[in-house]
């Protein structure tokens, strides 16, 4: 077994559907058959899959809940300060009517309308958000599933339980939710490196500007991987050299691909040479942040 380094590395998307979960699966068999003890966080909660592809134990799971307001009317005056008070909207009054509600979708949690209640009508329940499941995939690997209660506002709390569950050493690898909104930032935000995995066409090329605008704002390293290469046009690779933007590695536009991965087989195990490149793509991430860390 190697000592493993202590390195996060999130793998994204501007949008869905470009490869990342095949880029996270088998970057992950590949560390692990190269005896690096691994977890990936498979943090795309609406739509979790990176299970699809392995045979796991599942060792531990759990609920993530919030606090979710509870409203006792016999106390309450109805003098709206919890309604004023709640930035989400999430308490609904008529006083003339004495109606009073919670709508527990918008509810964050944040606890403003039992600070704001001087009539000690407000106490709190917990509610589900989702679970955060362990597998245990092979000695020293690791996959923790983030998965969102349908119904639920936003992922954000499950990623996060999800990260912080997979703590801060050894190698981590984080399968971001695609896109760029809260779910996205709040995952890539705590890597050191990002992989963003994008495709040659006009509306891969977009959305991989929205990713490295974002990543910029956020100072955080990354590289791009292009996947279904030689499908489209050459405006990618222009843009990639025009922002001096590494290319990490190309995954060549092959049906025998996209037939392996769309049965949930690992990619790598019939095409070895990929593999390879995974692994040395690793090592040059681990070089460059090595090199980055000794420059602070």
């Amino acid at each position: 077994m190697i000592n493993p380094p202590n390195i996060k590395i999130a793998i994204a998307s501007g949008k869905g559907g470009t490869g990342k979960t095949l880029v996270s699966t088998n970057l992950f068999y590949t560390l692990q058959q190269n005896k690096y003890p691994t977890t990936l966080v498979d943090c795309d909660a609406e739509e979790p899959n990176d299970l699809v592809f392995f045979e796991g134990k599942l060792v531990k799971t759990y609920e993530e809940t919030q606090k979710v307001p509870v409203i006792d009317k016999s106390r309450c005056t109805f003098c709206g300060r919890c309604h004023d008070y709640c930035n989400y909207n999430a308490i609904f009054i008529l006083p003339p009517f004495k109606i009073i509600k919670v709508i527990e979708d918008l509810c964050h949690g944040c606890g403003a309308c039992s600070v704001a209640c001087n009539d000690m009508a407000i106490s709190e329940k917990d509610e589900s958000l989702g679970t955060i499941s362990c597998f245990d995939i092979a000695e020293k690997s690791i996959i923790i599933e983030a998965k969102m209660k349908v119904g639920v506002f936003s992922p954000v709390s499950v990623i996060k339980q999800a990260i912080k569950e997979a703590g801060n050493t050894g190698i981590i690898l984080l399968d971001s939710p695609p896109g760029t909104s809260c779910p996205f930032i709040h995952t890539v935000s705590t890597a050191d490196f990002v992989i963003l995995v994008t495709e040659p066409t006009p509306f891969g090329l977009s959305d991989l500007k929205q990713s490295v605008d974002t990543l910029k704002t956020l100072n955080k390293k990354y590289g791009v991987i292009i996947n279904r290469a030689g499908m489209g046009d050459n405006e990618i690779y222009d843009y990639l050299k025009q922002e001096h933007i590494p290319l990490l590695m190309e995954i060549p536009f092959d049906k025998t691909i996209a037939r392996n991965y769309s049965k949930g087989e690992i990619v790598v195990k019939d095409k070895p040479e990929f593999q390879e490149q995974f692994l040395t793509m690793f090592n040059s991430i681990l070089e460059q942040n090595a090199n980055s860390s000794h420059q602070r």
